[in-house]
């Protein structure tokens, strides 16, 4: 049988794009956010989280990397700018805790600037970005200005982290996102898939005026029980956003699921191994 004839035949796992926002936002807080575990817990290792941590998370999403935060005693508040609904769930998440520790009990999560964040009363003394870039084009224009708003905020010499995707040739998912570029070869600029360059990190930095200070890699395996969950998962990130738009729904669906092929297992649990890359900058 002709590996074509193969992809003809892969069963599909039916319609999974879900058009609801709040819908997409769970997706994401419950199959894919984990996947970024490992990158979590690696950037609060180096940086020594605990107790003594003032932390602001921009890009919070639904408040994963910020709870395992506070559950490391540290006072932590979160910008999440875009998404209303993954705000809604880190609230969920995270505010009833702030009825436990004094810590939690400064737990401030916004849909504004990251200046609402705050009291004044103490400066933070870690800022992190860990929504990943160098997925689209143009994700990173916005995040530049939102560091330089949050660095007036942290303490002289405070960390910011910032993550990325790592090289495509060590990511198996980039061969998945490449279907985003194939169903988007009409469309140019923000919101298509481009694979990570290698100073993505520094260029970022660098726009925000913050001194780069050290960086690392982590693997970040992506795996789902079935082929339904890694549909639901990969489309909550709204990597193949553009992709819909420019076709339909269950064309992705369709396209997602034949470049999902060769990372299925013989249990129908699908597995594919990434790195990603974090960099450690520092506030002048």
């Amino acid at each position: 049988m002709t590996p074509t004839l193969v992809r003809q035949h892969l069963p599909s796992a039916g319609h999974t794009f879900r058009a609801d926002p709040g819908a997409r936002a769970r997706d994401w807080s419950e199959i894919q956010e984990r996947m970024l575990v490992p990158l979590y817990e690696a950037v609060y290792e180096r940086l020594e989280v605990g107790p003594a941590t003032r932390l602001l998370g921009l890009g919070c999403g639904s408040g994963l990397a910020l709870l395992m935060a506070a559950s490391k005693g540290a006072a932590v508040a979160g910008v999440e700018p875009s998404s209303p609904e993954r705000l809604a769930l880190a609230r969920e998440r995270l505010l009833p805790e702030a009825r436990g520790t004094h810590a939690r009990a400064a737990i401030r999560l916004v849909e504004g600037a990251p200046g609402d964040t705050t009291d004044g009363t103490a400066p933070y003394t870690l800022v992190t970005a860990l929504e990943p870039i160098g997925g689209l084009a143009g994700d990173s224009e916005g995040l530049s200005d939102l560091l330089a708003s949050a660095k007036p905020l942290a303490e002289r010499g405070a960390p910011v982290a910032l993550v990325g995707w790592g090289p495509p040739e060590r990511c198996a998912t980039s061969s998945v996102l490449r279907v985003a570029t194939k169903l988007t070869e009409s469309l140019r600029g923000t919101g298509t898939w481009r694979p990570a360059r290698r100073d993505d990190l520094e260029e970022v930095a660098q726009r925000a005026g913050l001194r780069p200070d050290g960086s690392g890699r982590v693997s970040c395996p992506f795996g789902y029980a079935d082929l339904a969950s890694a549909l639901k998962g990969l489309l909550s990130t709204g990597l193949f956003d553009a992709a819909i738009r420019a076709t339909d729904p269950a064309q992705v669906d369709k396209e997602v699921t034949e470049a999902l092929h060769p990372y299925r297992r013989r249990d129908g649990t699908v597995w594919m191994p990434n790195v990603f890359r974090y960099l450690v900058a520092r506030v002048p």
